[in-house]
């Protein structure tokens, strides 16, 4: 089923954790069973076509994850009337800003005015609790350590290291993108359900693997038919269709030669809002 957009009007930022996280954080009721899917952003880094970046909200049985938090991404929920406190989890694919940026914001608004108790958990590339803190000392000086009400747990993703965090069980794939950490796609189990992020990349063998049987691959696809490094295109992955043999392939991160010739393109595209019912 698919909904097309409505909208609405004493720490460092964590502390690693190895191994698997839980939180019992409240959240939003819906759905009930089966997995939602809400594109909150679905631009590239530049916002081309006026999209918001990157942000996907995956919820089932009440409880509800973040697949990255671009900087624009607070902005992009409370257009959408999505409450931060439901959000358990952040699950980051790299660490570039239109898809982490938006933490610092998250975390703040989390802390002054929503009065956030519960733990937020972030699993992200090695080195993400180090680039949350340059990030946040950069925009807000002094917020890194500031004194907070709720605790941030970080996971590392390890290549291929199936790891719960909050309601959801994520197996990160190595793919290929420069950020200064290693980049991921993540397939996140949830509610039932197997959803594949591909992140940013340009063609990578890990993908058939992480597409796999997924009942969602969203895939970002920057371009029509112009090669980019670090990035995917529509001519690219054509050619290589049957090898990802996912029940149900999205395409998102669109840039503008995307969005002009969108009606050429055979699978879905996202678009701010969009929601998906699996």
């Amino acid at each position: 089923m698919t909904k097309r957009p409505a909208q609405s009007a004493a720490a460092a930022p964590g502390s690693t954790y190895p191994g698997s996280v839980t939180s019992a954080a409240s959240a939003q009721a819906e759905p009930a069973s089966g997995l939602q899917v809400q594109f909150v952003g679905s631009g590239d880094a530049f916002g081309s076509g006026g999209r918001f970046q990157t942000c996907i909200g995956l919820t089932a049985g009440g409880r509800r994850v973040l697949v990255d938090c671009g900087a624009s991404s607070l902005i992009a929920m409370k257009r959408l009337g999505l409450a931060l406190n439901s959000v358990e989890a952040v699950l980051v694919t790299h660490l570039h800003g239109d898809h982490y940026g938006g933490l610092p914001f998250f975390i703040l608004e989390s802390q002054l005015y929503t009065k956030r108790t519960a733990p937020l958990l972030i699993g992200g590339p090695p080195g993400t609790p180090e680039r949350l803190t340059e990030a946040m000392e950069a925009l807000f000086r002094g917020s890194a350590t500031a004194q907070r009400r709720f605790e941030i747990r970080h996971v590392e993703w390890q290549p291929l290291a199936r790891t719960e965090i909050g309601p959801a069980r994520v197996t990160p794939f190595p793919v290929v993108h420069g950020s200064g950490a290693p980049p991921f796609a993540l397939r996140v189990e949830l509610g039932g359900r197997t959803v594949t992020y591909s992140g940013d990349t340009e063609w990578a063998p890990s993908l058939p693997d992480a597409a796999r049987d997924a009942d969602l691959f969203i895939c970002e696809c920057l371009q029509f038919d112009r090669p980019v490094k670090g990035h995917l295109d529509y001519g690219t992955l054509r050619a290589h269709a049957a090898e990802l043999r996912p029940k149900r392939l999205l395409l998102t991160h669109l840039g503008p030669d995307m969005l002009a010739r969108r009606s050429e393109v055979a699978w879905e595209t996202s678009e701010d809002g969009l929601v998906l019912e699996l």
